[in-house]
Parts: C-alpha cells; structure tokens; sequence
C-alpha cells in the first residue's frame, strides 16, 4: 500500500472545504437519532429549493456538498425499491419527488461536486438483524446512489450505531469500484479518507496522514483496523449549531463568526478538510440565520486572504528554505505547503525571521496557516525536519487580523 496519495485523494485535500447537508424525516421530528418508526407523511418541505442550497454552497466558497441520503432511521431520501420508507411514501411532490435527484440536477447547474451519506446502521430495515440479508439491501441500496445521479465526489459511511457490527465490505466497494471509483469514501469499508475522530471540527497538530486504523465514531472506544498503514487524511465535521438535524429552538446555538473562524484555522489551518454541517430547514430551505453567519464567515476569511503575497522558495540546506518576495511586504500570517509526492515527511518546522522564531509546529502538509504578530521584511527562513521533506509553496498574507480563538 503506498503511503503517498493519489492525484484524486491530493485533489480532495486541497479542496479543503465543503458543506454538509443534513435532512430528513428526523428535520420533522426536530430530533437528531430517529429509531425508525417515523412517519413517513410527515416529510413534506413545501418549498424545497435544492438549487438555493447549492448556491448557497458556491457563495461560501465550498467546494462540494455532502448530504444524508440515508441516516441512522433509514429514511430515504430517494424513491427506492428496496423500503417504502423513503420519500416516496411521503405528501411531498405527491410521492413522487427525489431529494437526492434534485440536488444531483442543482450540483451539476451549478458545477458543485455532489457527495452522499448512507448510513450502514439502520433502524428501520427489518432485515438489519439478518447480516446477510440486510448487506444484500445495502448493496442495492447503494447501486440505486451511485448509478443514477452522475459522478459522485464523496461517499460517506458513518460508523454510529455499527459497534460490534461486521457488514460485507468487500461487496459494498465492489459496487463503488464498479460505478464510482473516483469517488472518495470516508472512513469505513475501503476508505481514502478519514474522520479526524471528534464532532468539534477540529484537528490536532501533528495532523498525520498516515494511520493503521480509523475511530469508528463519538460513542465509543472501538476503532476500525485497516491491517496496513495507509495514506488517509482526515475530513473534520462540525454542524453550525449544535445540533445536525434542523431543530427550530436551538438558534441560541449558532456559532459566532469567531467561533467558525477558529474552527477554520484549527482544521483546514492546520491541513485537514472541513465539512461543516448547514442543514436545510422545514421548508426546505437553508435556514437565512444559518446562511447570513455562513457567509459572515467565510467573507471574512475571503478578506483576511484574498491578496495572496507570493513568494519564491530557494533550497539553502537540506531541510531549510529562504522564502523571499519581490520587495519588502508587511505580513502577519504564512500559508505552507508541503511537497507530498512521496508522501508527508514533515515532522516538525520552524518560520524565522532573523533570528526570531514567529512559528513553529509540527505538520506542514496539503495547507498549513500560522498567523503571527505582523512583520515587514522581503525575505523568511523556513526550517523543516523529517526525513526527504520538502515545502512546495509559501504565501504571505496581510490580514490585518490575528487567527480567530481556539474554540
């Protein structure tokens, strides 16, 4: 197994950012864990506008969305054969309606790469208590996904509720090796990336990429063994309020700008993805308080780096980089990137000025942010250790703002 990535799982990492859309029957509830005896008349978002969820998605400066076809109450998104409870048991369209279709049509219009969620633990299946028999209705399940809405980007398999549980996963990745072998696929099965292990956004720093096992989920100590290392970067999930599901009494619970910014330099800052959960209301529609501090956000990280100051990078040593400027700049934060061709070999760097260290860490990776106390010079001195490591590229930025608060 090589531990250097793909071109589609390096693609992946620099995209960085994408939006999680989770919605269903449990959107009706206001609940977050339905047990499967919802009722399927009660899904019914009269104005649901998939194309104002994907616009949504592009005026943030996403880069794909991922939503829940399917979550732990196996409710279904999509009018499949294998459950009438799906939408198609539902008043919305007349039973005749396609969340996932929709969505699928608004990603394409809109040039959006479109990733699905279909939850392997399900509580409402009968068959679930016969493994067999339910991996042949998740195998099934999962062709109707991946055949009949175009090029998936991501395909998520979320390990809550399946402690203990073996599924068939070399079947399952047959169907994704078949359909969609582009796709990346999170954490369980045969995974290309990995969930960084908490529901916080957060990853830590040495943020590795390399990794024998993967947390199963929140609940409990178990881990998925892969028998090998391998080449894995983590996606960091946070929902924007604290809850997933849209609930109308938690708006108290919508994070600040500042508390998304932290988010943002503790995840794709320190070269993780982040995945931050926008879940569509009961109209189905984004919610305008969710969306106004969404965009708050992330036009206030368009602000802090929209005049990126390029540098050129000269080798002096092995290990040590001269990142000069055309002519001296004031900057207070430098973006690094790590060559990984051959994998990630940073273990630890250093950024001085002269003799003054302004930042030091572990990871350098896909994308890795360090804001300081704002210097002006034309030239920075980068220090890397680890074996064959090297930098790719340094930016400097004038943000005029120190990095948000660690949440």
């Amino acid at each position: 197994m090589s531990l250097a990535p793909t071109p589609a799982q390096l693609r992946w990492q620099r995209d960085g950012f994408g939006l999680f859309l989770h919605f269903g029957v449990n959107t009706f509830y206001g609940q977050e864990w339905g047990d499967g005896t919802e009722d399927p008349a009660r899904f019914d978002p009269a104005e649901l506008d998939a194309a104002q969820w994907a616009e949504t998605a592009l005026a943030a400066g996403a880069r794909y969305v991922v939503l829940t076809a399917k979550h732990h109450d196996g409710f279904c998104l999509w009018p499949t054969a294998t459950t009438a409870h799906s939408v198609a048991s539902s008043p919305w369209r007349g039973g005749r309606g396609d969340v996932v279709g929709e969505l699928a049509e608004a990603c394409r219009a809109a040039g959006l790469p479109l990733g699905l969620y279909l939850s392997p633990w399900d509580r409402n299946a009968a068959c679930y208590a016969d493994p067999a028999a339910y991996d042949d209705f998740y195998v099934r399940q999962l062709t109707e996904l991946c055949t009949r809405y175009g090029p998936l980007y991501e395909l998520w398999f979320d390990g809550a509720g399946s402690e203990g549980r073996a599924y068939d996963w070399d079947r399952i990745m047959a169907v994704v090796d078949e359909h969609q072998p582009d796709a990346m696929v999170f954490n369980m099965g045969r995974p290309t990336i990995r969930w960084v292990g908490n529901e916080d956004g957060l990853a830590a720093d040495p943020c590795e990429y390399v990794t024998g096992s993967t947390d199963l989920n929140l609940y409990t100590d178990e881990t998925v063994a892969l028998g090998e290392a391998r080449y894995l970067p983590p996606e960091c999930d946070v929902p924007i309020r604290a809850n997933w599901f849209w609930q109308p009494d938690d708006l108290d619970t919508l994070k600040s700008r500042e508390h998304l910014l932290g988010i943002w330099y503790r995840s794709v800052g320190l070269g993780a993805g982040l995945l931050l959960n926008v879940p569509p209301d009961r109209r189905g529609l984004i919610d305008p308080h969710d969306r106004a501090r969404l965009l708050e956000f992330t036009d206030e990280l368009r602000q802090r780096f929209a005049r990126p100051l390029r540098a050129d990078l000269t080798s002096r040593t092995e290990g040590e980089y001269v990142v000069r400027f055309p002519e001296p700049v004031t900057l207070d934060h430098l973006e690094l990137a790590e060559d990984l061709t051959a994998g990630q070999r940073v273990t630890s760097h250093r950024i001085l000025h002269g003799d003054t260290v302004l930042a030091a860490g572990h990871t350098v990776g896909v994308r890795r942010v360090h804001a300081f106390p704002a210097v002006t010079t034309a030239e920075l001195t980068v220090r890397l250790t680890g074996p064959g490591a090297r930098l790719d590229a340094a930016t400097g930025h004038r943000t005029g703002h120190e990095a948000g608060p660690v949440p």
